[in-house]
């Protein structure tokens, strides 16, 4: 599932193709076509992002909300759009570019209230400069649950997936395996911070770095890592392979259903 740094890419990209002016919206599959409808024709005022949902606000006061998911994916290209090919939920097109949605988690058309209604449910968003964690530090220092699991749950941080959230906490000397209550608000403060620094970074770049100039493969004298999500990180999918920094074994381990990576010594717990 993509992170939050790749939807803000998307709400970027989408603002860019489409932001001020009428745009025909239709559903090729036809799943969305009732609230294409409502939509089609309209302007096309401005894209955003909350986390890992995306956001297309319209002239009427209305907003399609989309939730990629697993499978979800978003293309596009300039001219008219081409002939429709396999399952498109969502076609956007202005005479200059179009754009295609194909197999989204959620795709749906919200009116001011329950736009409001999916903001409250959302954690803040680290990539939203109007937002300083403190929220999201009041849940986590009321629960006993794994820190991995807190920064993972949405209601709580929003944007921030597996690999932030992995890496952040080895950045931070800190297990996976942590309770909540055992944080205190100088470390939240620095962690939250520094995913605001790593996602932003993300954003800008198109991929998740996360190692300090010390630990890049140039600095090391290694070779760049291969992986199918690309970047340079520390810990996440290195299970046995050298730690960067001091170098004992990566570990993993089930964590919350979910595959925890962590150092041993990096992240001993104190």
């Amino acid at each position: 599932m993509p992170e939050g740094h790749t939807i803000h890419r998307l709400a970027e990209r989408h603002r860019k193709l489409f932001a001020g002016r009428p745009v025909a919206v239709s559903s090729p599959q036809g799943r969305f076509a009732a609230d294409a409808a409502r939509v089609d024709g309209r302007v096309f005022e401005d894209a955003s992002a909350h986390g890992k949902h995306l956001l297309h606000h319209y002239a009427n006061g209305e907003t399609v909300h989309v939730h990629l998911g697993l499978y979800g994916k978003c293309t596009d290209g300039d001219g008219p759009p081409p002939a429709p090919v396999g399952e498109i939920r969502m076609r956007l097109a202005n005479g200059e570019h179009w754009l295609d949605l194909r197999g989204p988690a959620a795709c749906e058309l919200l009116d001011p209230a329950r736009l409001d209604a999916l903001h409250a449910r959302l954690g803040p968003d680290p990539l939203d400069e109007d937002s300083d964690g403190g929220r999201a530090y009041e849940m986590i220092r009321g629960s006993g649950r794994p820190l991995m699991a807190l920064l993972m749950d949405q209601s709580i941080v929003a944007g921030a997936g597996l690999i932030y959230v992995t890496e952040s906490l080895f950045r931070a000397g800190l297990p996976p395996t942590t309770p909540g209550t055992r944080l205190s608000r100088r470390r939240w403060n620095d962690i939250w911070a520094d995913l605001r620094t790593l996602m932003r970074a993300g954003v800008a770049e198109g991929r998740i770095d996360t190692v300090r100039s010390a630990h890049t493969p140039e600095a090391m004298g290694r070779a760049p890592r291969v992986d199918r999500h690309g970047g340079e990180v520390y810990v996440y999918r290195r299970t046995g392979q050298p730690c960067l920094v001091c170098g004992s074994p990566v570990r993993t381990a089930v964590l919350s259903a979910r595959n925890a990576y962590w150092c041993p010594r990096c992240q001993r717990a104190r």
